[in-house]
């Protein structure tokens, strides 16, 4: 038991100033949640690996899923999501299943409904492309089209709710320090 209280103080050990926490809440749900999605990009130096996933913890894995998601979706939706290599951190992890609980409840069952598609498609979605065998993905996968339309819809208030929820339990999220 001693042993996962230690693990979990590890993974914890990213720390967010109050201040920098209460300016950026004054400024926005974005804000707000922009302060974690920052301090967890630093702790893994800006980038994803085998190497660092052990520096987050499940919630914090899920809070940097959600950044890349909604960052991946507003520039270029699923196919460029998956093309630019989130497709298993979003569809292959609980991810889904942590939006609900964190009750962007419409967020989830979206990604469910994305994951049907990615699965059995997956090869030729993450296969390497060209800049015109990319472009022609958007045409090929056109079905992603109605929920990144569904995602645009919802994204305001499925925000809303997960910033409530990391700020109901931020101890999962971070230490706050002084």
């Amino acid at each position: 038991m001693q042993g996962i209280s230690k693990q979990k103080k590890r993974q914890r050990m990213i720390q967010i100033k109050d201040s920098d926490l209460a300016q950026a809440a004054e400024q926005g749900m974005d804000e707000f949640l922009q302060v974690f999605i920052d301090a967890y990009l630093g702790a893994i130096d800006g980038k994803l690996s085998a190497e660092n996933m052990s520096k987050l913890n499940g919630s914090q894995h899920s809070l940097l899923a959600w950044h890349f998601f909604s960052t991946e979706m507003r520039e270029g939706g699923f196919v460029q999501l998956i093309q630019n290599g989130y497709g298993a951190y979003i569809f292959d992890n609980p991810f889904a299943k942590a939006m609900k609980q964190f009750g962007a409840v419409e967020l989830g069952k979206l990604i469910y409904k994305a994951k049907d598609i990615y699965d059995p498609n997956k090869k030729e979605l993450e296969r390497e492309t060209t800049e015109e065998e990319f472009n022609a993905m958007y045409v090929d996968f056109e079905v992603f089209d109605e929920m990144e339309e569904m995602y645009f819809e919802m994204e305001e208030q499925q925000t809303a709710l997960i910033a409530a929820y990391v700020d109901e339990h931020i101890e999962d999220f971070a230490e706050i320090v002084k």
